[in-house]
């Protein structure tokens, strides 16, 4: 017997994968997880029914909603890492001679427990001693914090359930609160087919809060139509302001130096989203999402 696992993306849409057996499988404080093992993309976390990340394609978002940011801050010494219990983010900051300092705040414990048993390379950094893990609300955690980072990188699921918090203006501002004078933040900002007012909702919102705003996007399969953005917001420093030159040489699979620049080349239809555009360009929703699906 043959036995699939499908994400209902939308209420006409979804993904769906053959699995080989659920490795894990448990209802926590904040969730339901569960760990697969899928034929086409190795292990896969998924969490309320969505895809969180896969072994297969994990690179591309966790280098992607870490790499721009760090390499457009001048001194990243201290990074705050908003979610991202798996441990992806918190690897691939470290890839960062600069950073001496990163603090992982994640709500659910589950996560970073399932991440360390089932996702191993993703996880591998998170007992480095440069790693602080905190299992606590990052909303709470950011409202506290004064100029204390360099870097934010708000890795949080979609606007469902604790995550809802993390797309208001009222948490950005937190954040510029949180940074240094010279900080910048990074966020996941999902797609521009399915949740095209997400999108812009969130791009204005930072947009109003920080002096520089900037969207760019990746590749990501497992992800709701496979194209993903992210949005940066820095009080000072540019990130199309870095040339190639300027960025080291990381151990990388997505992210290049020549990416870095051309990531924030937008196609017209999310420009026109965004407010550079005709009402005719901006992409026409698909269809309408589901309230309950997230990411």
């Amino acid at each position: 017997m043959e036995l699939w696992f499908t994400e209902k993306q939308t209420e006409h849409f979804g993904i769906t994968a053959r699995i080989k057996r659920t490795l894990h499988s448990e209802k926590t404080p904040y969730q339901a997880l569960d760990v697969l093992e899928t034929e086409a993309f190795g292990t896969m976390l998924v969490l309320d029914g969505m895809v969180m990340t896969t072994d297969r394609d994990e690179f591309v978002y966790h280098e992607m909603i870490t790499h721009p940011a760090i390499v457009t801050h001048p001194r990243p010494e201290r990074v705050l890492i908003v979610g991202g219990g798996d441990g992806g983010a918190v690897r691939e900051a470290l890839k960062h001679a600069a950073v001496r300092d990163v603090v992982l705040v994640e709500i659910d414990g589950a996560v970073v427990d399932a991440a360390k048993r089932y996702l191993p390379k993703i996880a591998e950094k998170l007992d480095d001693p440069r790693v602080h893990v905190l299992i606590a609300d990052g909303f709470e955690h950011i409202a506290r914090a004064r100029a204390a980072y360099d870097v934010i990188i708000v890795d949080s699921t979609e606007p469902v359930g604790p995550a809802e918090r993390l797309f208001e203006r009222s948490f950005y501002e937190g954040i510029a609160r949180a940074l240094k004078d010279d900080g910048l933040f990074v966020a996941q900002t999902d797609n521009p087919w399915f949740k095209a007012e997400l999108v812009q909702k969130t791009y204005r919102a930072i947009a109003e809060t920080f002096p520089i705003a900037r969207l760019y996007t990746a590749n990501i399969p497992t992800y709701p139509s496979g194209l993903w953005t992210f949005t940066l917001g820095s009080k000072r420093h540019d990130p199309l302001d870095v040339t190639p030159e300027c960025v080291p040489d990381l151990d990388t699979r997505y992210y290049t130096p020549r990416l870095h620049r051309s990531a924030f080349v937008l196609p017209r239809f999310i420009e026109a989203l965004l407010g550079g555009g005709t009402e005719r360009e901006a992409v026409q929703p698909m269809t309408a999402a589901s309230e309950e699906n997230g990411r």
